[in-house]
C-alpha cells in the first residue's frame, strides 16, 4: 500500500509538472494557439530533431483587420514545438513574404496611410515571433513592385533580392517549405 501511494503521489507530480511545462513551452508565442492533444497520436514533436521550415506568405487575409492566417499558423506550429519540448536551437523556422502577402510588413503608419486609417494587425504577431526565433524575409522584387519604401519595412523583416531566390536558399539548406502555390 505505501509503495502504491508514492507510486500514485509520484505520477501526480509528472503530471502536474508535464502540464507546466506544456504551458509555459507552448507558449512562445503568447496569445496564440497550440495543437490540441490527440490521444493515441503517432506522430509528434521530437526533441531530438531540428526542424527546418519556411512558411510561403504569399497571400493576404481575408479582410484587413484581420491578421494574415499563414503568421497565425506559424505562431501555432512555434507554440506546439514548444509544448513538445523541442528546443529553441531545433526549431529553424523562416518565413518569405512575397505577391499580396508583402502588404503587411510595413510598420504601422505607413500600412494606415495605405489602408484608410485601419492599423496593421500583424505587427504585434510579427514581433511575438521574431522573439519566439522566426526569421522573417520580404521579396526585394514585390516591395520594388508595390512601391514600398524600404525605411518602412518593419525592423524584424529582412530586405531580400527575390522570394524565389530566397526559398530556393533556404530549401538548399533543408528547410520543408510550408504553404504557397
Amino acid at each position: 500500500m505505501k509503495t502504491w501511494l508514492t507510486a500514485g503521489a509520484a505520477a501526480a507530480l509528472l503530471a502536474v509538472a508535464g502540464s507546466v511545462f506544456a504551458q509555459t513551452g507552448a507558449m512562445l508565442v503568447p496569445g496564440q494557439a497550440v495543437a490540441k492533444d490527440v490521444p493515441g497520436a503517432k506522430e509528434l514533436p521530437d526533441p531530438s530533431m531540428t526542424y527546418k521550415v519556411v512558411f510561403d506568405v504569399g497571400t493576404a487575409a481575408a479582410k484587413v483587420d484581420d491578421v494574415n492566417p499563414m503568421l497565425a499558423a506559424m505562431a501555432e506550429y512555434v507554440n506546439t514545438l514548444g509544448k513538445y519540448g523541442v528546443p529553441a536551437e531545433h526549431r529553424k523556422i523562416a518565413a518569405v513574404f512575397h505577391r499580396a502577402g508583402t502588404e503587411i510588413i510595413v510598420n504601422n503608419e505607413t500600412f494606415k496611410a495605405t489602408h484608410d486609417g485601419h492599423d496593421n494587425p500583424n505587427v504585434a504577431l510579427i514581433r511575438a515571433l521574431a522573439k519566439a526565433g522566426v526569421e522573417f524575409h520580404v521579396c526585394g522584387q514585390a516591395v520594388l513592385g508595390r512601391k514600398i519604401d524600404p525605411k518602412t519595412i518593419l525592423p524584424e523583416i529582412q530586405l531580400d533580392l527575390w522570394a524565389l531566390v530566397t526559398m530556393v536558399n533556404l530549401q538548399m539548406q533543408g528547410y520543408v517549405r510550408v504553404g504557397g502555390g
